[in-house]
């Protein structure tokens, strides 16, 4: 059974909140570039890629980036398989420019590593900032998330699910227990 946490406005109050200590932290939007981990994370960053067109009229480069390959914790599923090759193509410069991680959860750091290294692997940015709609702690790596909407204590047999309008056809964040 699962447990609404948030709701549509609170996740925009909070997507609002991240996008003002974004323009805040970089001063301004000057080599600013936003780069969503597929799926949600794409979602998140497109929304606040408009609420800065809209909060500075700058069109803010967006990109996608997909970490398959670059998992460390699912190879042996992956060897199983045939390869499947994902585009490591962000889709805009990176290279010298200030570039903000933006995932929907943050837990134990595995995301967030694999995405700086495909980041890396596609360029050299100045910066990389971390952005995450929700912090559920537990982390294995030392890893922290920069911009955070909500730090959300979770046990280990617990699940935080964030609903996006554009894939799940409502926004929400939910707290799941995992079956045992």
């Amino acid at each position: 059974m699962a447990k609404e946490i948030w709701d549509a406005l609170a996740i925009k109050r909070a997507l609002t909140r991240i996008t003002y200590e974004i323009i805040e932290q970089n001063k301004g939007t000057d080599d600013l570039v936003l780069v969503g981990i597929k799926t949600r994370g794409v979602h998140l960053a497109n929304r606040i890629h408009d609420r800065i067109q809209k909060l500075e009229g700058v069109d803010v480069p967006v990109g996608e980036l997909d970490i398959t390959l670059y998992r460390d914790d699912r190879h042996d599923a992956l060897l199983k398989q045939d390869p499947v090759v994902n585009s490591d193509n962000v889709g805009v410069d990176i290279n010298n420019k200030r570039v903000v991680l933006i995932d929907d959860v943050i837990y134990t750091g595995r995301t967030i590593r694999a995405a700086m290294d495909a980041l890396m692997h596609v360029g050299r940015p100045s910066l990389i900032k971390v952005a995450v709609l929700v912090d559920r702690g537990h982390r294995e790596l030392p890893i922290r998330a920069d911009f955070v909407g909500k730090n959300i204590p979770t046990s280990a047999d617990e699940q935080v699910a964030v609903n996006v309008v554009e894939k799940d056809g409502k926004d929400s964040v939910e707290l799941k227990a995992l079956p045992k």
